[in-house]
């Protein structure tokens, strides 16, 4: 009967030790895979760092074109040397390059034109606050229905199509809206005119997939100067205006 006991007892022992070793060697392949996976990722992330450097333009981000102008980065007013070019007002310096932008997307449709070039701080303020209240009172451009709305959802609708004083590229006087039709996110060949827009310096600024860095949701209409070289390299790499500063010196 003892020698049945110990007998049970040593295959119990055996079966423990079985099932614990079976359990380290499965963690333990687990931590190689997860070690090898990481590994991995970051020998990817290192060549694609390599790879966005190598042809890196000589740029500095205290660069003029590449002033920096978001909610995440306000500036008080800039006070731009100004130039008209059409019905809008530029910095002086990209005169020529928004002409000729604006030539370029008419050969594509006749009817592209400018919508708005520089804002003053105080000019961007009168027309944020109209903004709110017209959402606050429904007749907005998210809240439709007549419904009334809490100035906090009104700021938060507003937002998706317009920044507040101190928070917007108009400010620079490096940013024009241009478009075909005068509805936001409905032109026809949007994708054809942010194609051709780095040959004049000029860069899509808020893509599709890019809110998580730019604060801002997509529109096909707001073009900002860049730059001819940095344009064509922001856009080969699909890089946002901060994410192209963040590879560059001060």
């Amino acid at each position: 009967m003892k020698k049945r006991i110990l007998l049970s007892l040593s295959l119990l022992v055996l079966l423990i030790a079985a099932v614990i070793a079976a359990i380290l060697f499965s963690s333990n392949s687990s931590t190689k895979k997860e070690t090898a996976q990481s590994a991995h990722e970051k020998t990817a992330q290192s060549n694609k760092n390599a790879a966005l450097l190598k042809d890196l333009p000589d740029a500095k981000r205290s660069d003029w074109e590449l002033v920096l102008v978001s909610r995440a980065s306000p500036q008080p007013e800039m006070n731009p040397d100004l130039a008209t070019v059409g019905n809008i007002q530029v910095d002086q310096r990209i005169v020529k390059s928004t002409e000729q932008f604006l030539a370029a997307a008419q050969k594509i449709s006749p009817a592209e034109h400018l919508i708005s070039g520089y804002r003053s701080v105080a000019y961007q303020n009168t027309l944020y606050e109209g903004y709110i209240k017209d959402e606050m009172e429904g007749h907005g451009t998210v809240n439709t229905d007549g419904s009334t709305i809490s100035r906090e959802q009104a700021i938060k609708n507003v937002q998706t199509y317009s920044q507040p004083p101190e928070s917007s590229e108009h400010n620079t006087g490096l940013a024009i809206d241009m478009s075909d039709i005068d509805s936001l996110n409905e032109s026809t060949v949007a994708q054809q005119v942010a194609e051709l827009a780095p040959d004049y310096g000029f860069v899509l600024r808020f893509p599709k997939d890019k809110k998580s860095t730019t604060g801002v949701d997509y529109e096909d209409w707001h073009f900002r100067y860049v730059g001819v070289e940095n344009a064509k390299y922001m856009t080969t790499h699909h890089l946002t205006l901060e994410e192209y500063r963040s590879l560059l010196p001060d």
